[in-house]
């Protein structure tokens, strides 16, 4: 009698499993993100002169955190902000005598420098460039999305703070349906997709 019990109550429970979660993020204590903005190797960005229509637009941070730019040929922008770079790249074609008051603009395309990691159950698992205003869905969908099994809301992140590292559980359903907000990612952000329990 007692073992038909305990049966009922676990079949009970797993039917409550598989129906659909009312889960929400709102318990979720999560540091900000961390905006670091500043390039390294690997990085992407893109620079446009005012008037220099003919120049080219991207440019890549070699691997020693410098990058080789018309005119002023190379330049080490490792560890500058995209606004320091472009004050820097100023003050360069002034002091050559290339242009006289050049409007410099640059803004970054892609960090790979700064990476995310999504693992588990994803098609693609792996580490990622964290784009600007990466959130968690858009790092799912750069993984390939989720698998058949993945367990919607059982997803683990984890970031490093000053403080320390964190690790909090997540709905992805949540997110998707409207019930909760995307989260924004930092550089460094671990994603685990649990697998569903059958």
């Amino acid at each position: 009698m007692l073992i038909a019990r305990l049966g009922l109550i676990v079949l009970l429970l797993l039917s409550l499993l598989g129906c659909g979660s009312n889960m929400d993020n709102s318990h979720v204590k999560l540091s900000a993100p961390e905006e670091t903005t500043s390039l390294g190797p690997g990085d992407v960005f893109q620079m446009q002169i005012v008037g220099e229509k003919d120049l080219p637009e991207e440019y890549q941070v070699a691997s020693d955190g410098t990058v080789d730019l018309p005119y002023i040929q190379t330049v080490k922008v490792s560890g500058l902000e995209p606004q320091e770079v472009s004050r820097l790249i100023r003050e360069k074609l002034v002091a050559q005598k290339i242009l006289t008051d050049p409007s410099v603009v640059v803004s970054v395309k892609e960090y790979s420098s700064k990476r995310i990691t999504v693992l588990g159950q994803v098609q693609k698992p792996g580490s990622f460039p964290l784009t600007p205003g990466m959130t968690l869905i858009q790092a799912v969908s750069q993984a390939g999305g989720l698998t058949s099994i993945a367990n919607k809301d059982r997803v683990n992140l984890t970031r490093r703070s000053k403080s320390g590292s964190k690790t909090v559980v997540l709905s992805v359903d949540a997110i998707t349906e409207g019930r909760s907000r995307d989260i924004p990612l930092q550089a460094g952000d671990q994603i685990y997709i649990h697998e569903r329990v059958f």
